[in-house]
């Protein structure tokens, strides 16, 4: 990899890492269901009128809206609203490549390989450890929301392979489409007119950047420059900087925010990005360790 997409990776996994701190400040003065509404009509408004639909049946593109787009982020708010921390959940959300691991072997009959269950068992063992401490630094109802965005994750994955190759920034902006009308639905059933117009007629400037940011760096740069990189290399040589993005997570939220874990927690973490790394590189691993035949 050239040292300019090095950096541009760099530049994606920070920005996909300090957006977990984002959301939390933008929750501070935006409802969860509102601040999604918010965030995907910018990402899709006015960037819909300059790049293209992505080839694709729009059964899928509004499966992708339902599941990536409004499911996983309506979970997500909701789960960092009543107590869920920025940099767990940054780490809590990456089970979103196990339960895609199920989901695959379920809907696609994808079969699993043996690092793949023993980095499944590893980070379970981990996400295990630190649901046991809720109650201490996090919210039970957070860690259990934060689980249900991972599994919205997962489905959205499995709707992308159903879809095939596709333009990855025609994806995002045409599925930010789709979710605004029913965040929007959510928030006027749930949050309630009252709390919608006090929450937009006294937005702070705070809360303003939270979504400026989460629209167009979160989402349309961070996934832009995602989509760049994964044209020019294989995927096994660019999915790894995904791992990077917890532990900026953490980092930021304990930086920014003033976010401590106790030492089970740390040992749990620990054990989910052990997890990951052997899904990762658990494959290539082994192919090196067998002699050659």
């Amino acid at each position: 990899m050239s040292p300019r997409d090095l950096l541009l990776a760099l530049v994606v996994v920070i920005a996909w890492g300090v957006n977990f701190v984002v959301i939390k400040v933008g929750l501070h003065g935006v409802p969860p269901m509102l601040l999604g509404a918010l965030r995907f009509t910018l990402a899709a408004v006015p960037a819909v009128f300059f790049v293209k639909r992505p080839r694709m049946p729009w059964r899928w593109l509004f499966a992708y809206g339902a599941t990536i787009s409004f499911g996983q982020f309506a979970f997500l708010f909701s789960a960092m609203y009543v107590g869920m921390p920025a940099g767990l959940a940054s780490l809590v959300l990456q089970a979103q490549a196990f339960f895609t691991l199920i989901f695959a072997a379920l809907f696609l009959h994808e079969r699993f390989r043996l690092p793949n269950v023993a980095g499944l068992l590893i980070a379970a063992a981990g996400l295990a450890v630190i649901g046991l401490q809720g109650g201490h630094t996090m919210s039970v109802a957070g860690f259990v929301l934060t689980l249900c965005a991972a599994c919205m994750w997962a489905l959205g994955n499995i709707v992308t392979k159903k879809a095939g190759k596709v333009d990855l920034v025609g994806l995002v902006v045409w599925g930010s489409l789709i979710p605004p009308l029913p965040f929007f639905a959510a928030s006027f059933v749930f949050e309630g007119p009252r709390e919608i117009a006090a929450a937009l007629t006294g937005i702070s400037a705070m809360s303003i950047f939270a979504v400026v940011y989460l629209a167009f760096i979160a989402t349309l740069v961070g996934y832009s420059l995602w989509s760049r990189l994964l044209s020019r290399y294989p995927a096994s040589q660019v999915a790894p900087f995904s791992l990077l993005v917890p532990i900026v997570g953490l980092a930021s939220a304990s930086l920014l925010l003033d976010e401590q874990l106790s030492a089970i927690q740390v040992a749990g973490a620990l054990l989910v990005m052990a997890g990951l790394a052997v899904n990762v590189f658990g494959g290539w691993l082994v192919q090196r360790l067998m002699p050659a035949r």
